[in-house]
């Protein structure tokens, strides 16, 4: 579990193609550099989110350590498209006394999204994306929370017709991330609120256990609703 506060930017020092001995099949495994200050505290088998992807410390000295990525993280994230020398978001897994500065974050990617378009606004910049997969947008609202390569963004626009969101990303963070430095045509991955997951595994599951009461249970719902706002709207 992660926070989305990116904790450093690393380097890719050294990336090796169909390393089976840290990848456990035909993937790849990265060495990640200029990261000693999450090092301190490290252990074999810690997992690090690398862009938002929960990978696990194969090796590791003072200043770098190595991860394996299997050929289905690669397929499904844009570690596939790294190459050394390439910048990476870096954060460890909560601990107990971690401050909850984002949100919950799993480091499970859900889909790539495309920066679709940047705009400037005085020092900040807003990014517009669009996601492979059109319908994680049920998941993003305005608002809430999204994770774009492990960093935890709130989210400033949606149009789910267009399928898009943007966020907006001030001076500070846009230093601190490597979003800051992505444009038009980059590739980011994402991991929306799991929150959002929840609740509509719940509200299915309920309507769906009502057998066929649901629809008419919903019905009802709105009905009612609908009602209020019209008494409402006599009193006025």
């Amino acid at each position: 579990m992660f926070t989305g506060i990116v904790e450093t930017i690393g380097t890719v020092f050294r990336l090796v193609e169909h390393d089976d001995s840290s990848s456990g099949g035909s993937g790849t495994s990265l060495t990640i550099s200029s990261c000693a200050s999450i090092l301190t505290d490290a252990h074999l088998g810690d997992s690090i989110s690398i862009n938002g992807t929960c990978l696990t410390v194969t090796e590791f000295s003072k200043d770098d350590f190595k991860v394996g990525v299997s050929p289905e993280t690669l397929r499904r994230t844009n570690l596939g498209s790294l190459k050394e020398g390439s910048s990476v978001n870096l954060e460890r897994a909560v601990s107990a006394s971690t401050r909850m500065g984002g949100h919950f974050v799993q480091g499970h990617v859900d889909t790539i999204a495309v920066v679709a378009e940047t705009r400037e606004d005085g020092n900040a910049i807003t990014f517009r994306l669009r996601p492979r997969e059109k319908s994680v947008l049920r998941y993003i609202v305005e608002k809430g929370y999204v994770t774009l390569d492990g960093a935890s963004l709130t989210v400033t626009a949606v149009d789910d017709e267009e399928g898009w969101w943007e966020v907006m990303m001030i001076a500070y963070t846009q230093e601190k991330v490597v979003m800051g430095k992505k444009r038009k045509g980059d590739d980011v991955n994402v991991e929306v609120d799991m929150v959002g997951k929840y609740v509509e595994k719940s509200v299915s599951a309920y309507f769906e256990g009502s057998g066929a009461s649901g629809g008419a249970m919903l019905e009802k719902m709105v009905q009612r609703l609908v009602d209020q706002r019209l008494q409402s709207a006599n009193k006025s």
